[in-house]
């Protein structure tokens, strides 16, 4: 077991700046457009300091807390697959010379990122892209790139918001694994501290460099209080039991039919899920035909392009698309990589339009009586969140 260890805000303050002599670029938690998002952050003036979310289904709004937490908020738009993962990212160009074209591809980018501020259920989703990307038979080049030369430095989670359910999907509120460093927010009327372990050599070396002081018992103590509390605050849970060979005996569910009266297929949920990795390739060209590029974009099961091939579009409705989203995610996922495609972070739920839960959506299907397709009502549906 690693050894804990405390720091003030001065010292969250040096291990910024310890990181930035390290050629990282530190990315962490601060306030833009409304929202608590990652970006680039410089020292903890930047975080958003008293400043808190609400969630519910279709529905994200700051508020402002009666203290001065820096972590004291749940999980916004963004996730780290911003950077690991770009939205876009130029895979080569062409450029013409005589009769022909000379191919460029593009180098990957050696760029040490920093991620101050990643839950459990982030690192969870990290670990599930690294096998997309990177243990399959094909290797993305620029991802790998990239998560080598990233740093992790987590957060215990202290509250938790009304769409979350990590404790469901065995991927939180505890920082387990899959970090250099951890730290817990312990904020009272006597003091602003964080407790900080390391969980890599990486990390050790690190923490040498922030001189903290050595943890008591009552740290510990309350670090464990802080998890614990945060676990009965799970605003939804989903029973998994089972949950593929559910869903895969009720793809003709009635409730699909129920769901894609509501689905705007939007795929904001897409957007906005830490795991989803669908992507589409662009060619552009300069208006002299002389210069080309390939562009990597994200893209969505949700749009109509994106299963179409030739003779047609295989999922040409809202309800097929959304189906094939749920199921993927929950379901065949596993077959593909032997874990679920979710990490339980609610943020599918709190940015839908319409705030489709999967959550309650899953619990209308179990509750339906063996070979029965009917349509729960809806009251039914949301006690499995009670």
């Amino acid at each position: 077991m690693n050894k804990s260890e405390v720091i003030d805000k001065e010292g969250l303050n040096r291990l910024i700046q310890i990181l930035i002599g390290r050629g990282y670029e530190v990315v962490g938690p601060t306030v833009r457009d409304e929202a608590i998002i990652y970006d680039q952050v410089f020292s903890i003036e930047d975080f958003p300091a008293g400043w808190t979310d609400e969630q519910e289904g279709g529905i994200y709004r700051l508020k402002k807390r009666s203290d001065e937490a820096l972590f004291g908020y749940n999980l916004g738009p963004h996730s780290w697959k911003k950077f690991l993962h770009p939205p876009e990212r130029k895979l080569w160009q062409a450029q013409k010379e005589g009769l022909d074209f000379d191919i460029i591809p593009e180098k990957p980018e050696h760029k040490k990122y920093a991620f101050l501020g990643a839950r459990s259920c982030e690192l969870h989703a990290v670990a599930i892209q690294d096998k997309v990307f990177m243990q399959g038979t094909h290797t993305d080049l620029h991802y790998q790139a990239l998560r080598k030369n990233a740093l992790f430095v987590a957060v215990n989670c202290g509250q938790a918001a009304s769409t979350c359910f990590c404790v469901s999907m065995q991927t939180g509120p505890e920082v387990e694994n899959g970090h250099d460093l951890v730290l817990t927010e312990v904020l009272d009327d006597k003091r602003h501290d964080f407790l900080i372990e390391a969980g890599s050599e990486a990390g050790k070396n690190i923490l040498k460099e922030v001189k903290a002081k050595p943890a008591g018992e009552g740290d510990i103590k309350k670090t464990k209080e802080i998890i614990a509390n945060t676990a009965t605050q799970m605003g939804r849970k989903m029973d998994t039991e089972n949950i593929k060979e559910l869903l895969y005996e009720n793809l003709n569910h009635l409730n699909w039919d129920k769901i894609a009266e509501r689905c705007l297929s939007c795929a904001n949920c897409t957007m906005v899920c830490p795991t989803c990795f669908c992507s589409t390739v662009e060619d552009v060209t300069d208006i002299t035909g002389e210069h080309a590029e390939r562009w990597q974009k994200w893209d969505s099961c949700f749009t109509m392009d994106f299963s179409s091939i030739h003779g047609g579009v295989v999922r040409n409705s809202t309800k097929s698309r959304y189906r094939q989203w749920m199921v993927h995610k929950l379901a065949s996922w596993q077959d593909q990589f032997d874990t679920s495609g979710c990490v339980g972070c609610g943020r599918c739920i709190t940015w839908c339009p319409v705030g489709i839960d999967l959550t309650q959506e899953v619990g209308l299907i179990r509750k339906s009586e063996p070979g029965q397709s009917g349509i729960l009502s809806g009251n039914e549906g949301q006690n499995e969140n009670s």
